[in-house]
């Protein structure tokens, strides 16, 4: 009986999965094993992480040990897994356009955009506009336009000191500049006074002139006949604070100017430097108001 029970009990001894500790590691795969000791069969496995380490243990025991390989790849299908990758692997982020990346932080140079384009306004009869319901409402809509120009200027007055005369001089300053230099084809100079996507825009302009003209001649002829303000808005990027914000100034430049454009062999082909010729422009002028050192720069033109 004794002999019986002995044998029943070294039967089932051998039916118990054999383990076999692992031959020792070196270095880096020994301290990566160490600390993913097989798992118990009896215990409960938590976690992809678990599992999938104690199949790839099945297979150590098989052969003899934990594969070094295996283990790397159940760690990398882990990372994975966890919705996350080295930083070895992760594809730098695009800065948007309009905005430069400092350190750690993408700061916003300019909103890349022209808020609320300027197009003018169809006249509307007096008795139509206080006598009518659409002229009730048209004119309830001016107002709105009229109060946000009011309002973008008294910002920018309050934190620049802005004055018109101050500012129409140098509008028009950029305004030659920009002109000179395009004519040039100075692009690395026009990056300045210039948002990223305007000067991108000037770029492709010059690409598509230098296809046609060797070379141009430009003049303005100063003063200019009349420069106004057409427009103002204000453009905030925090609801709590009104001064982190820009301002964009459209204003209507009609001036005159001498052209001339040539072809590889120096000949003209275009324009006529000896004439002045009446030129109406539209631009956008862009300024921040939290900016230290912010300036004013062109960031759209506006074709009616």
């Amino acid at each position: 009986m004794a002999l019986s029970r002995f044998g029943q009990s070294l039967a089932r001894r051998l039916h118990r999965p054999l383990y076999l500790p692992p031959p020792p590691l070196p270095d880096f795969h020994a301290a990566v094993a160490r600390s993913f000791a097989p798992t118990h069969t009896a215990a409960c496995l938590r976690g992809f992480a678990s599992l999938t380490y104690n199949a790839s243990s099945v297979i150590g025991h098989t052969l003899g040990g934990p594969s070094p390989v295996h283990i790397v790849k159940v760690l990398d299908l882990v990372v994975h897994m966890d919705h996350t990758r080295p930083m070895s692997t992760v594809a730098a982020s695009k800065v948007p356009l309009g905005a430069r990346k400092v350190g750690m932080k993408v700061v916003m140079m300019s909103p890349g955009f022209v808020y609320e384009p300027y197009s003018p306004r169809e006249r509307i009869p007096f008795w139509k506009r206080w006598f009518t319901l659409s002229g009730w409402r048209r004119t309830k809509e001016d107002i709105i336009l009229e109060m946000k120009n009011a309002y973008a200027v008294s910002r920018l007055r309050k934190k620049t000191g802005y004055t018109k005369k101050q500012f129409y001089d140098q509008a028009l300053n950029i305004y030659k500049e920009v002109n000179t230099l395009m004519a040039h084809g100075d692009t690395s100079a026009l990056r300045k006074i210039l948002t990223e996507r305007m000067h991108s825009t000037i770029k492709n302009e010059l690409k598509r002139r230098q296809s046609k003209w060797n070379s141009v001649y430009w003049e303005l002829v100063e003063p200019a006949v009349s420069i106004r303000t057409l427009r103002a808005r204000m453009i905030g990027l925090d609801k709590k604070d009104l001064d982190k914000a820009f301002i964009q100034l459209t204003l209507e430049f009609v001036t005159k100017q001498k052209f001339e454009a040539y072809n590889s062999k120096g000949e003209v082909v275009s324009g006529d430097k000896s004439k002045e010729v009446l030129v109406k422009d539209i631009w956008v002028f862009e300024r921040s108001l939290f900016h230290p050192g912010a300036y004013w720069r062109v960031c759209g033109r506006i074709n009616l």
